[in-house]
């Protein structure tokens, strides 16, 4: 009886420890996602400024 309790219990926190791997993959790749999605918006907005900047720059320099 006993030998069976522990084979379970064994099998019980093997699938534990998978359940968790997986559970660690999905937030991870949670994680990753909004990440992009953040840099690529932040990205843009900050390419536009700098292209505002590099354009009244060169409006700048121009005039002189």
């Amino acid at each position: 009886m006993t030998k069976t309790k522990n084979k379970s219990l064994k099998s019980i926190l093997k699938n534990s420890k998978g359940q968790s791997v997986l559970e660690y993959i999905i937030l991870t790749s949670l994680i990753g996602i909004f990440c992009l999605v953040g840099i690529k918006t932040f990205g843009e907005r900050l390419k536009t400024r700098i292209d505002n900047m590099n354009s009244q720059v060169a409006k700048h320099m121009r005039l002189r």
